[in-house]
């Protein structure tokens, strides 16, 4: 049912697309069409990526939802830097690490929780990630903001793009630690067990409906983004507002949708991985290649954040560390994610 609705979007959504933005709708209008159009192309990618994950094992299969359903915000964050929206990108960067980290995993503990009094996860794969969070909002995302109070903008510029760079390969480095030279070793006895699962297509279709949807969604994106000054003006949202909540949450349906749909199932480690994968490969990578690649616009965009945008990451990531390191979780947990979400949006919609 829920599949039937997100391909109505699609279906409906993509040919009114085309001809609203040929025929200049009202901007409102569109916006909405886009945003729908979006979330339902998203869930195409979210199932051709899942499809294709079955065989691979819950860390292959987070990492290969995240990626994808990363690859959708990354592709509105490109346009936005063409259109010298630097604010709406650093906005969406924010409201993606707090989105994963509050809401999806808050949806995903809590809607598990409801039918499982406990679930648990590794641990050891929870420690880790706790880490790496604690470096790429904590320290990667802070260091250039204090530093950048006493440079000028070159300077800034130049320190982002170093940080840029190591973030990047310690990513990098990360993923070959864990899907090489560590794989398994910290996998407990319980996971190498797991049940058999059709894909719901085949490895060949699931590329092709992959491909299509990113090229979809790439078009999609472009027009989305020329919505935003108008719709900022007529409904009184900040640019802020609509990068941290409305393009993360657009942005992030797929990987949203799906770690709800593997916490009711009990795949807890599928559920993690993919939004505190997410998070880390929003932080570590999307994060910094948008960095370099504002490069290549007349507006470069410096990795500095404002300071609601970072107190509202580090208090996640602070909050999501405390509550996840035990590997064990229940609705209660979630609900407290939830709330933490629900009191950033309001400020995020009051400034």
């Amino acid at each position: 049912m829920f599949n039937r609705i997100l391909s109505i979007f699609v279906v409906v959504g993509l040919p009114l697309s085309v001809i609203g933005s040929l025929m200049h709708w009202n901007a409102l209008l569109l916006f909405a069409i886009y945003c729908l159009t979006i979330i339902g192309l998203a869930s195409f990618m979210g199932r051709a990526t899942e499809s294709l994950a079955i065989v691979a094992g819950p860390r292959i299969g987070g990492l290969l939802n995240a990626t994808f359903g990363n690859a959708v915000e990354l592709i509105i964050s490109i346009f936005a830097l063409k259109a010298g929206l630097i604010s709406v990108v650093l906005a969406s960067l924010t409201g993606s690490v707090i989105g994963n980290l509050l809401l999806v995993a808050g949806l995903s503990f809590f809607v598990g929780g409801l039918k499982y009094k406990r679930q648990k996860f590794n641990e050891y794969d929870a420690r880790h990630n706790s880490g790496l969070l604690m470096f790429a909002v904590i320290v990667a995302f802070v260091i250039p903001e204090v530093f950048a109070q006493t440079m000028n903008d070159t300077d800034t510029l130049t320190l982002s793009i170093g940080i840029s760079i190591i973030m990047i390969g310690l990513y990098l480095a990360a993923l070959f630690f864990k899907l090489v030279t560590h794989r398994g070793v910290y996998q407990k006895k319980e996971e190498q067990i797991e049940e058999h699962e059709s894909p719901e297509w085949s490895g060949k279709i699931a590329t092709i409906i992959l491909f299509l949807a990113t090229i979809a969604v790439a078009y999609v994106s472009e027009n989305l983004v020329h919505t935003f000054e108008t719709v900022a003006h007529e409904l009184g949202w900040s640019e802020l507002f609509i990068g941290v909540i409305v393009v993360a949450i657009v942005g992030n349906a797929a990987e949203h949708a799906s770690a709800i749909i593997m916490a009711y199932k009990n795949k807890m480690d599928v559920a993690v991985e993919i939004a505190i994968g997410s998070t880390l490969q929003i932080a570590m990578f999307v994060a910094p290649l948008l960095v370099l690649i504002s490069l290549l616009f007349s507006e470069k965009m410096p990795l500095v954040f404002t300071l609601p945008e970072l107190i509202a990451m580090a208090t996640g990531v602070l909050l999501m560390i405390v509550i996840s390191n035990d590997g064990d979780t229940n609705w209660f947990e979630g609900a407290t994610l939830l709330a933490a979400y629900v009191i950033m949006g309001i400020g995020f919609y009051l400034l």
